[in-house]
């Protein structure tokens, strides 16, 4: 059952060291900036948890898992400041994914778009199912996917994200992202995902704690400069947002 309320749903349960994070929105599981600033501190309150091993991360239904920023905000951006703080949303939740200190397993249910993607490749694990097709189609509007670059490009490499950056408006299949590493394996169906999603994570969860802890700062070395690399991405969408290109594009969004 998928939420109905307009600023997205998001529900945490911890069972056997396992802490399960949901969120839902009624647009195919897009982001508003609240839900992604509630994503954000909730992945770091479950990080500091010591009852948590590692962390599940799902979307809500059996259909999209995630359609990126809302895109009611986005056309409605009107000055740098707004845009800078509209791009941020998705660079707060990859900083949050990137330093909380727990391992985090996506379960990719459905198709991913844009930030979407974003999210997918952030998570250190990711299981997902044959429907699950990504697409980062940020030109087509005229802007780009550069907040999320970074995570995108550390899972699939400059070439796998060239390829899916440029090539705007078609779909990837699953099985071209397991092929790139964005997914460590594809099922064939959501009830043989949630069953391994749970399965692997219990198994990951019995392992010694402060061996899951290293290994995530091994998993993430290099990334150090991420607070102002993102953030500063964050500012160059902000700007291309507000260009003539990116407006006329736009407007036939408009309500």
């Amino acid at each position: 059952m998928s939420t109905t309320r307009q600023n997205g749903s998001l529900y945490t349960s911890i069972q056997h060291k396992i802490a399960t994070i949901e969120f839902g929105h009624p647009a195919s599981n897009s982001f508003p900036s609240e839900l992604l600033e509630r994503l954000a501190k909730e992945l770091l309150s479950v990080g500091n948890n010591e009852d948590v091993s590692v962390i599940i991360l799902k979307s809500e239904g059996e259909k999209a898992f995630c359609a990126g920023a809302s895109f009611d905000e986005l056309v409605a951006v009107s000055n740098l400041e707004e845009g800078k703080q509209f791009f941020s949303g998705f660079a707060n939740v990859i900083n949050a994914m990137r330093t909380c200190g727990k391992l985090i397993i996506g379960s990719v249910q459905g198709k991913t778009v844009g930030g979407g993607v974003g999210l997918a490749a952030a998570c250190d694990y990711v299981l997902a199912t044959e429907s699950a097709s990504i697409k980062l189609s940020e030109f087509t509007i005229g802007i780009g996917p550069f907040v999320i670059e970074p995570a995108v490009t550390r899972k699939i490499g400059v070439a796998g994200t060239a390829e899916l950056t440029l090539d705007a408006t078609n779909w990837k299949n699953a099985y071209w992202a397991k092929e790139k590493g964005l997914y460590a394996r594809v099922f064939e169906s959501q009830k043989e995902l949630d069953e391994e999603v749970v399965f692997f994570s219990e198994k990951l969860a019995s392992y010694n704690p402060e061996a899951l802890v290293e290994m995530k700062k091994v998993l993430w070395q290099g990334t150090e400069g991420w607070n102002n690399l993102l953030a500063e991405r964050a500012a160059v969408s902000g700007e291309l947002v507000l260009s003539e290109f990116t407006k006329k594009a736009l407007e036939k969004f408009k309500k």
